[in-house]
């Protein structure tokens, strides 16, 4: 069998992204097919926690749902930081995409819009809110590497173009390690991990949490002896913040939504879409009615108010 080219890797944690991330499998399955693999990560001491339909519903869709160690793996909790030691766990395919669980993918895709030799693909972020752009002076002079000269456009912001900085909400990546440079290389989820280990210990350098895993995101591409491939919006479109209540672009083909919490989903006209995709492929629009017993007034459980808490 040939070696699958992409894996999406994600995370399933109850409550709440554990139904959410059933949603996000049933749009990968219906924007990329079977081809791709598809595996959800919960913290291995909440792995009994989850609830038996999250199970089924990724077996009815050829996924697979592992548990991950995150105990101990940040000097103190940082349930934030998930999505890093997701993206370190081993896979067999050649790239491997980690994607927020509040993300839905719309319209028939092919990887080859997501990956790209020699670099980590994501979007520019939609705003930095949190520091001014002397902070980058702080966050590259920690590993004592250059401030880069290039300059992009975040996502909703406008004036002057930006240090670059990049949403964590779609992070793709070669699974090969990257070629040794003299800021070190190696597998790029492992430099993304060591540099936030670092940057975490930095203690006068202020919100570093929840932010750490996309302060980071740009100097671990470098570490790692990788360049940046900056996706379009249309492939990472981040709802909310200031287009909250706006419709979808009607002049755009929008591949992929990162709406952050299930009111926003509703205001833009996608609730029914995301629940039509989840009865595709599993005959139910809500996760629970897989399993024998299930109360209908369950059902607004599958239907959580959950935001990331970040503006990526």
């Amino acid at each position: 069998m040939a070696r699958p080219v992409l894996t999406f890797a994600y995370i399933v944690e109850p409550p709440d992204y554990q139904i959410m991330a059933c949603t996000l499998l049933a749009s990968i399955r219906s924007a990329f097919g079977p081809e791709v693999q598809a595996v959800g990560y919960c913290p291995e001491h909440k792995m009994a926690d989850l609830h038996p339909a999250v199970f089924k519903a990724h077996d009815m869709m050829g996924a697979e749902i592992r548990p991950m160690i995150t105990e101990g793996m940040w000097d103190t909790p940082y349930p934030h930081g998930n999505k890093i030691i997701a993206a370190m766990q081993p896979r067999d395919s050649a790239y491997s995409a980690f994607v927020d669980s509040d993300v839905l993918f719309l319209r028939p895709n092919d990887p080859a819009s997501l990956v790209q030799a020699g670099h980590v693909s994501c979007s520019a972020a939609a705003s930095l809110r949190w520091a001014e752009q002397s902070v980058w002076d702080v966050i590259y002079g920690a590993f004592d590497m250059p401030v880069p000269t290039e300059r992009i456009r975040l996502m909703r912001q406008s004036g002057s173009p930006k240090i670059p900085y990049f949403s964590a909400g779609l992070v793709v990546f070669p699974e090969a390690g990257g070629p040794t440079t003299e800021q070190g290389g190696g597998r790029f989820p492992d430099v993304w991990y060591d540099t936030a280990r670092i940057l975490d210990r930095v203690t006068t350098l202020e919100n570093r949490r929840p932010y750490l895993d996309q302060m980071t995101l740009p100097v671990a591409i470098r570490r790692a002896g990788l360049n940046w491939n900056i996706l379009p919006e249309e492939q990472h479109y981040i709802l909310g913040g200031q287009l909250r209540g706006a419709p979808l672009p009607e002049d755009r083909e929008i591949f992929t939504v990162h709406y952050r919490h299930t009111a926003i989903l509703k205001e833009v006209g996608l609730h029914k879409t995301a629940r039509s995709l989840l009865k595709a492929h599993t005959g139910v629009p809500y996760v629970r009615r897989l399993v024998p017993g299930h109360d209908a007034a369950d059902d607004g459980g599958d239907a959580a108010e959950t935001t990331t808490g970040v503006s990526d």
